[in-house]
């Protein structure tokens, strides 16, 4: 039986932040953005209908959750939840608040403009801000 593993690519451009009932949430390394990761922590699954259906409605949950928790705290005018994988086949969920005058508004933020790390203080208040609206969502 395969364990569960974060694919490299996403390890490499997040920090963790906590595990919630199904998903690990990871804050990605581009401060120009609200941005967190959902990954289920199911081994091998790259498709939401590889899920089971209580794993599904668990998933859709934590992300519109987390997702409002975000929109109202950073105070966003539209939140953005996607699931690509085109270029890491591992199933997860980007959930990025955006804003009308960002510097990728309309467009996606993928492949648009240079991310910009996050600085030592900046990573870690802002994991701070993340993790008080993870603290109260009722998962």
């Amino acid at each position: 039986m395969a364990t569960f593993e974060i694919d490299p690519r996403l390890e490499a451009d997040t920090f963790p932040l906590a595990d919630l009932p199904l998903c690990r949430a990871l804050l990605m390394n581009d401060a120009r953005y609200p941005w967190v990761v959902l990954v289920p922590r199911v081994a091998s699954v790259s498709e939401v209908f590889e899920l089971s259906q209580e794993e599904q409605a668990q998933l859709w949950q934590e992300a519109t959750q987390l997702g409002a928790a975000m929109k109202e705290a950073f105070q966003g005018d539209k939140l953005n939840i996607a699931t690509l994988g085109n270029v890491v086949s591992q199933l997860h969920i980007h959930l990025v608040v955006r804003y009308t005058d960002d510097a990728s508004w309309p467009a996606p933020v993928w492949g648009n403009g240079t991310p910009k790390p996050y600085e030592l203080a900046q990573q870690g208040e802002r994991r701070e801000q993340l993790l008080a609206q993870i603290e109260g969502l009722s998962l």
